[in-house]
């Protein structure tokens, strides 16, 4: 069993079983709901999650697709598309308490990627934060 939640912990759930698909996101509407270059999506079957604590909201982000997220501090938790992908639910990787447990596979929606994000792995890497002298 897997655990994760929200940044301020209002919210909490489970997940049981194996990962059906762990893909990076570029879509326009991931990265805007999330703010993010990219999201990270553990796709699972929909009852193999189940939340232990708090409710979350739900929103329509399009015709089909519901996500859901912390009405407190806001972080995106899961999305559901019962058009597309009945029968599975997605979960925001990133809210794992373990990210690393699921290795990913793939990036998905890449004809919508930011231009700059298919060079980003050639930038500078820094421990922490670069020398500010």
């Amino acid at each position: 069993m897997m655990t994760g939640g929200c940044h301020c912990g209002a919210i909490r759930y489970e997940v049981e079983g194996d990962t059906l698909t762990h893909a990076l996101c570029h879509c326009t509407d991931c990265r805007r709901h999330a703010g993010a270059p990219m999201v990270g999506w553990a796709m699972f079957p929909h009852g193999a999650v189940k939340v232990t604590k708090g409710r979350p909201k739900t929103y329509a982000s399009s015709k089909h697709g519901r996500r859901q997220f912390c009405p407190d501090c806001g972080t995106g938790l899961f999305y559901n598309n019962a058009e597309m992908l009945p029968g599975r639910i997605d979960i925001q990787s990133a809210t794992l308490d373990d990210p690393g447990a699921i290795p990913v596979q793939a990036h998905i929606q890449v004809a919508e990627r930011i231009g700059w994000m298919a060079h980003a792995h050639e930038l500078p890497a820094f421990e922490r934060f670069p020398s500010q002298e």
